[in-house]
């Protein structure tokens, strides 16, 4: 299956900030089933844009615009093709926590193992633990599907019912959150309680006409993997209550949130800025030709256009109301 995948950000300022410094993470990555076949950025205003690739092979975009604006937009345009995911069983052998223990023991797995910024253990994520028994029984594989089907039974979904910066126990105690909540807690669980190393997957969810999803389609998506052996890298999306496969698009891995946001950055000036994002996912079963443009959708060549038109700037003040507020400034 191919996957072209467009995801627009705009940040439009209150007054005009001097310079922004962004950094994202929209590139989608090639590895296990994937392959990103192209990626295009474009940012306006238009400025250089610099790329690396972070300790866990992220690919990271990097620009600065020094000068006057008023708002920033970034489109990013990415094809992906991907093959369809191995079959994941429903059980493993009877010995496989002790293969999973000296697997362990001999790699470097202590970052996803420990807790980070948005997994770290609570009194509230202990209460939930001990109310969905989650502890070392049956095999690894067991437990983690039980897990997965557990945090999609007990909470809701409700968009912007959390922030990006929301702590576990928000969600914890409202019963709800969003995709980024829902896999912090699972991380947390998986660490903490089953001590087996757990990663934060940032990337896109196709949705079908005919599947269930609770996610939005305009949105990111996120969900976890876990380190199995002998499977390797296990994804687990308890949003949906699905395994991770074929529809899910992967774009960053990392211990949390805080590691792999699309984009963090900051600006210079006294503004307060407004956040909007639209992400469009459309599937095909071949790929287009490399010397033709990808097709955009009537709707979205519309959404780039309104993004990108410069805000409207009020009117310069006539000569009377300049003498008039000359007055009141006098007085």
């Amino acid at each position: 299956m191919y996957y072209s995948i467009r995801h627009l950000t705009k940040f439009l300022y209150s007054n005009q900030v001097s310079e922004s410094m962004m950094e994202t993470r929209m590139h989608p990555r090639s590895d296990q089933n994937q392959r990103c076949l192209t990626f295009h950025l474009s940012v306006s205003p238009r400025c250089r844009v610099f790329s690396y690739r972070d300790h866990l092979a992220n690919h990271v975009h990097h620009f600065d615009i020094p000068g006057m604006h008023g708002q920033l937009v970034i489109v990013a345009e990415s094809l992906v093709e991907v093959q369809p995911a191995a079959q994941v069983p429903a059980f493993l052998a009877p010995d496989a926590w002790r293969d999973l223990d000296a697997m362990v023991e001999q790699g470097d797995y202590w970052e996803m193992l420990l807790p980070s910024e948005f997994t770290e253990p609570t009194p509230a994520l202990d209460e939930l633990a001990a109310e969905l028994d989650v502890r070392r029984r049956d095999d690894p594989l067991m437990v983690l599907h039980n897990l997965n089907r557990q945090i999609y039974e007990h909470f809701d979904y409700k968009p912007k019912s959390t922030k990006v910066d929301s702590p576990i126990d928000l969600a914890l105690g409202a019963k709800a959150g969003v995709c980024q909540d829902f896999a912090h807690i699972m991380i947390a669980l998986v660490r903490s309680k089953l001590r087996i190393p757990c990663r934060y997957v940032s990337g896109y969810l196709f949705h079908g006409e005919s599947d269930l999803d609770r996610s939005i389609s305009s949105a990111t998506h996120a969900w976890v993997e876990a380190l199995i052996p002998p499977l390797g890298w296990v994804g687990f999306d308890p949003t949906n209550w699905l395994v991770a496969g074929d529809r899910h698009i992967r774009t960053a891995i990392g211990r949390d949130y805080a590691d792999v946001p699309p984009t963090h950055g900051i600006f210079r000036g006294r503004a307060a800025s407004e956040l909007t994002v639209a992400v469009r996912v459309t599937a095909s079963l071949g790929a287009p030709s490399f010397d033709q443009d990808l097709p955009v959708p009537e709707d979205w060549s519309t959404l780039v256009e309104k993004a990108t038109r410069l805000p409207e700037q009020p009117p310069p003040p006539t000569r009377q109301q300049q003498m008039a507020q000359q007055q009141q400034d006098t007085v």
